[in-house]
């Protein structure tokens, strides 16, 4: 059966002063109709880079995708033509980033910004407003009829989030791309906007990318889960199976920082020495060995592929099984 999103070798590289930055080094995944799959990693690891890769939406220059293909029912977006592109950008594949008041137009209406992809596909106007009331109401915007003439300053981050969203699901896309959408805000908004998320994903039967650097909320909607270090995978794994049967070091130190109520005692919190890598080159041995607890000889030497460990479950890493990985 045909995936609805399949991304295979996927590299990208960003050309600076320092030299070429390789973000991006060789990123497979694959995402079914209906599906969530979360992306995790220290802020640096290529979540964002990745998916922006997919979309075309790197600036070029200094950005260059170097290899890859990204198939989005069955026809490559790597390859499209620009029109081709923004077609499949403001129609299929939305994308919700990470700061609302950067994303919206100050000097445009919410009305006018919420409307604005249904009128690019050929609705008419006032059709168009009474979606997008709807639309936003869906969100949870109340007395969305009043509020399409407000601008984005008058609105708070909440509302604004919610507008990012409505604006993202206004054409009903197969696929929703959502980049650290709840990082600026509060503990109670984010937890409403990850809420409603999951219950929009339910009613419309999309697809859905969550980057995020934060595994609880992985653990509330993503149904796999793949572990970004250095621009690459480094494990992949259904987010229960993930949770109770880590196999990356990376992925234990992750899990080991993040505090959890069903631990018995008092279980001190860990966290991973050292920083993450410098890529002016392409990883040739493990990118995570410097920092690893179980590091080898070979770990400096060669870099590991992804390979399953357990059906639905692959990681990349030489020692396997780990010991001592109880250390949750």
């Amino acid at each position: 059966m045909e995936k609805l999103l399949s991304v295979q070798g996927l590299e990208t590289e960003f050309r600076s002063r320092e030299g070429v930055v390789h973000a991006v080094n060789g990123v497979s995944l694959n995402l079914d109709q209906g599906e969530t799959l979360g992306i995790v990693g220290e802020s640096g690891s290529g979540k964002s880079v990745t998916v922006m890769s997919m979309l075309r939406l790197i600036p070029t220059p200094p950005g260059k995708i170097a290899a890859g293909s990204a198939c989005f029912q069955g026809k490559d977006l790597l390859k499209m033509s620009d029109e081709e592109i923004r077609q499949v950008r403001g129609t299929h594949i939305n994308m919700v980033f990470q700061d609302p008041m950067t994303s919206l137009n100050p000097v445009l209406t919410i009305g006018r910004q919420v409307t604005e992809p249904l009128e690019k596909i050929g609705v008419g106007q006032r059709e168009a407003q009474e979606q997008a009331v709807k639309m936003l109401e869906m969100v949870g915007i109340s007395n969305a009829r009043d509020h399409l003439n407000s601008y984005p300053h008058q609105f708070s981050g909440g509302m604004r989030q919610r507008v990012m969203i409505a604006m993202a699901l206004i054409t009903s896309p197969k696929i929703l791309v959502a980049d650290e959408p709840t990082t600026a805000l509060d503990v109670t908004i984010q937890a409403q906007i990850i809420e409603l998320v999951r219950q929009l994903r339910d009613e419309l039967g999309m697809a859905m990318i969550w980057i995020t650097h934060d595994l609880g909320i992985i653990a509330e909607l993503a149904d796999r889960v793949a572990v970004m270090y250095g621009g690459l995978i480094v494990e992949e794994a259904a987010v229960e199976e993930l949770f109770a049967n880590p196999r990356h070091p990376y992925t234990i130190g992750l899990l080991g920082s993040l505090p959890r109520l069903d631990s018995a005692g008092n279980r001190r919190l860990t966290a991973i020495d050292g920083l993450p890598p410098v890529l002016l080159q392409k990883p040739q041995a493990c990118p995570f060995a410097p920092r690893c607890t179980y590091v080898q000889e070979r770990c400096f030497k060669e870099n590991p592929l992804l390979a399953e460990v357990k059906a639905g479950h692959r990681t990349a890493c030489w020692v396997n099984p780990l010991p001592g990985k109880d250390v949750l």
